[in-house]
């Protein structure tokens, strides 16, 4: 059953959004790992005007790490937890320059022991920018699992990424990961999902969720 969902559900991702794409606006590897720190808890929408007037102002890592913490704050005000992010950019752009000659690393457990990036934000840096085989899992991939009945509701993030890339074949990771977390964004949508037009219906668990 569940192999025969994933051709349901990838067929119809497939039809629904056949060239997916990171909307996350970027010039650069560490432009792209700081955007997607910064979307934690937001839009995607707004961290690309805030990160337009961030990098705007500090074109290199070099004058981004000299910032004062303060001014960054400023910056990042629209966002959720801005000080806290602030904190975070101050010191990704330092430890880049003074560990990795300004380089983002291409591995995880590089990634994950700078500030504020986890495991999703290193697996969505990793696949979109190093084209690495990972399949993120952010809220819209897990809830759109559970309501596809690909996870449970006692499934965490770790499991419903297990399950995801244990039901899609490994070549498919990147672009599964980016279609789910746009069917969330503007199909199966948390409040008012666009049910009455989906062709998912049938194996959706939306009302038992």
């Amino acid at each position: 059953m569940m192999m025969k969902n994933s051709k349901v559900i990838g067929d119809y991702l497939d039809e629904l959004i056949p060239k997916p794409w990171c909307e996350l606006e970027f010039n650069n590897d560490y432009e792209l790992l700081i955007a997607i720190v910064l979307s934690a808890q937001t839009t995607d929408k707004r961290v690309n005007e805030v990160t337009k007037v961030l990098f705007g102002k500090y074109k290199s890592l070099e004058k981004l790490s000299r910032a004062k913490t303060s001014d960054i704050e400023e910056i990042l005000r629209p966002l959720g937890s801005f000080r806290k992010k602030a904190i975070y950019v101050s010191k990704i752009a330092s430890i880049l320059l003074d560990e990795y000659n300004g380089i983002v690393p291409n591995k995880r457990e590089e990634l994950e022991k700078l500030p504020g990036v986890g495991r999703k934000t290193a697996s969505v840096f990793l696949c979109e920018y190093y084209d690495y085989k990972e399949f993120a899992v952010d809220t819209h991939v897990y809830r759109v699992s559970k309501r596809l009945g690909i996870t449970t509701s006692k499934d965490d993030v770790l499991d419903t990424e297990k399950k995801l890339k244990k039901m899609f074949v490994r070549e498919e990771w990147g672009k599964r990961h980016k279609q789910f977390v746009l069917f969330g964004r503007y199909y199966c949508k948390a409040i008012n999902p666009i049910c009455s037009q989906c062709k998912l219906n049938n194996i959706c668990k939306k009302n038992k969720v």
